[in-house]
């Protein structure tokens, strides 16, 4: 069976003629931590010698606190994708089914399979989820529904009143995964906040992750926002101290700078409406995007313009035949990024 699953493929490094290397392939944070986060973690690190708290009881409590959630609706794990292998495989067994929109996040498949429940996946319309053409494909097969929202690798995103409508729809037994990962860049009044929708709705969960606003992607740090049924099952398949003590502590400290740092993120969105808007004036068809990336339909010509970003250090991620994600970095990365568009626009 692992003969015929592919590895995932990270976002790569590229090195240019005169040293530069510009990563915008993994959609991290071009800043780094926070000095009240860095110094927490130096404090923690005189710990390790010890086992980390398994429940991450502090950090959990500081979470319910900032989303006003009882404390027993939290759970974390090491990154939003752990999070996501765990309720695979909590609710994996022969025959059952995840649906998805696609191309979305590419780790939904890899993990699916890993997990032995077999992947439906229903293309995007016009870039964005068909949350129709979702629903239509629920069966009573159907143990899991994953809505990235805004959605990897294309920033698009859905709004309340179609991701309502969808979840009318959506029967009592399947759980609704909203991934939503790039949460804090979302500035569209009408794209909804999962918690917010998941209160009343037992068989909704929002996974959220400390990776992208909060620049931890390092210390791989994710949690998950649902009813006691669903954080008791996702608790059941977590790897014993999966969650580390560097992290937690990053953590606490990233909630406490909540401030600050979200002052970093309307930095980031400023560029993407900066960035975008200098794609569309050089003649590129660029979706709107609420996610700290732009999304470049290139069909055929993905690879090669890969390859013209990387001849001058810039690396962005490819999806061979379908189109180019590129992250958000610093205004002088972008500014780089943006040369390169604009000369490979005007010889297409």
């Amino acid at each position: 069976m692992l003969e015929s699953i592919p590895a995932y493929k990270p976002g790569q490094k590229v090195v240019g003629p005169d040293g530069r290397s510009v990563k915008l392939s993994s959609n991290e944070s071009p800043h780094g931590p926070l000095a009240s986060v860095r110094e927490a973690v130096s404090r923690a690190a005189a710990d390790l010698n010890r086992y980390p708290d398994p429940g991450a009881t502090e950090l959990k409590a500081a979470l319910a606190a900032r989303l006003d959630v009882p404390e027993e609706h939290v759970t974390l794990g090491a990154g939003s994708v752990g999070l996501l292998q765990q309720l695979l495989e909590a609710v994996g067994e022969p025959g059952a089914e995840v649906v998805y929109a696609w191309r979305s996040f590419e780790a939904y498949p890899l993990l699916a399979e890993l997990a032995g429940v077999t992947s439906v996946r229903v293309p995007l319309k016009d870039e964005v989820h068909d949350l129709d053409a979702i629903a239509d494909a629920i069966t009573a097969d159907t143990r899991m529904v994953l809505v990235c929202n805004p959605n990897n690798p294309t920033g698009t995103a859905v709004r309340e009143d179609e991701l309502t409508a969808f979840l009318d729809r959506v029967p009592e037994h399947v759980l609704v995964i909203l991934d939503e990962a790039y949460r804090e860049y979302v500035r569209d009044p009408k794209v909804p906040d999962g918690v917010t929708l998941y209160r009343d709705r037992p068989n909704v969960a929002v996974l959220r992750t400390f990776s992208k606003a909060y620049g931890l992607a390092a210390l791989r740090l994710g949690f998950l926002v649902g009813h006691p049924h669903v954080t008791a099952a996702v608790g059941k398949t977590l790897v014993p101290f999966a969650v580390n003590h560097l992290a937690q502590a990053a953590g606490i400290a990233s909630l406490e700078a909540e401030g600050e740092l979200l002052k970093r993120v309307a930095a980031t969105v400023g560029e993407r409406g900066r960035v975008r808007d200098a794609l569309v004036e050089a003649g590129w068809t660029v979706p709107p995007t609420e996610a700290n990336f732009v999304w470049l339909r290139l069909g055929e010509d993905t690879l090669d313009f890969a390859a013209a970003c990387a001849e001058v250090g810039v690396s962005v991620r490819p999806f061979a035949g379908e189109g180019a994600r590129v992250s958000l970095g610093t205004p002088e990365e972008n500014d780089l990024f943006l040369s390169v568009a604009t000369a490979y626009g005007k010889r297409r």
